[in-house]
C-alpha cells in the first residue's frame, strides 16, 4: 500500500483528489493539510511513502517542505504540484532533487502512474515543465536585489524593508531600481510579479 499525505490549500481541488485516489486498491491517502505546517505535522506523523505538495501552499511553501524533507534526511519520496511552468520553481525542485514535478491539469491517470513510477524508483516531470527548464531564462538578480523584491512582494514599505534588512531607505530604493531595471519594467509591484512568474521570488 502506497501511503500518501496530500497538501494542498484548495479545499475542493484536495477533497477530489484525496477520494480520486483512494479509490484505487494500492493508495491510501493518510493525511490531508491545508499549510505548510499542517503538512509537516502531518508527515511527522504519519510517515508517509509519497508527498504531494502544492508549491502555494501558505506558511511553509511546498518546496520549504520539500527542502526540510530532505535535510532531515527522511525516506518519503516528494512530488511538487503546480498550476504554472515557472522554470525557477522548477529549478529549485531539480536542485532539492524531488522526484516527481507535475501539473495540476494533468489527467488524474497521469497522476496515480506518475506515484506508483515513484514508489518503483523512477522520477516524472511534466513535458511542457521540462520544456520550460530547458527554455528558462537566467535570474539576473543579486541576492539582495532578490531580498527586496521577495519583501515587497509581502507588502512590506521600503522603511520596512530597510530595517529588516539593517540597510538605510536609500540603498533599499537603489536595489528596487536595479531590480526594476533589469527587469524591463517601470514600476516596483512589475518587477516584483515579473520576479514571481519566473519562480525567483515565492
Amino acid at each position: 500500500m502506497i501511503r500518501i499525505v496530500i497538501a494542498e490549500d484548495q479545499q475542493l481541488l484536495r477533497g477530489t483528489l484525496s477520494a480520486l485516489l483512494s479509490m484505487e486498491e494500492d493508495i491510501e491517502v493518510v493525511a490531508e493539510a491545508d499549510n505548510g505546517h499542517a503538512a509537516w505535522e502531518a508527515i511527522e506523523q504519519y510517515e508517509p511513502d509519497i508527498c504531494l505538495l502544492d508549491i502555494e501552499i501558505p506558511l511553509l511553501s511546498g518546496l520549504e517542505v520539500a527542502e526540510k524533507l530532505k535535510k532531515e534526511g527522511r525516506s518519503a519520496k516528494i512530488i511538487i504540484v503546480t498550476t504554472f511552468a515557472r522554470p525557477g520553481f522548477l529549478q529549485k525542485a531539480v536542485e532539492l532533487n524531488v522526484e516527481g514535478y507535475l501539473l495540476k491539469d494533468e489527467p488524474i491517470e497521469l497522476l496515480i502512474d506518475s506515484i506508483r513510477k515513484v514508489m518503483a524508483g523512477e522520477r516524472v516531470v511534466s513535458t511542457d515543465l521540462a520544456a520550460a527548464l530547458f527554455l528558462k531564462q537566467e535570474n539576473p538578480l543579486t541576492e539582495r536585489e532578490t531580498a527586496v523584491l521577495q519583501l515587497s512582494r509581502s507588502g512590506l514599505s521600503t522603511k520596512e524593508m530597510a530595517k529588516q534588512l539593517f540597510l538605510t531607505e536609500g540603498t533599499v530604493r537603489n536595489y528596487l531600481s536595479m531590480a526594476i531595471q533589469k527587469m524591463g519594467v517601470e514600476t516596483r509591484q512589475q518587477a516584483t510579479e515579473k520576479a514571481y512568474e519566473r519562480g525567483w521570488i515565492t
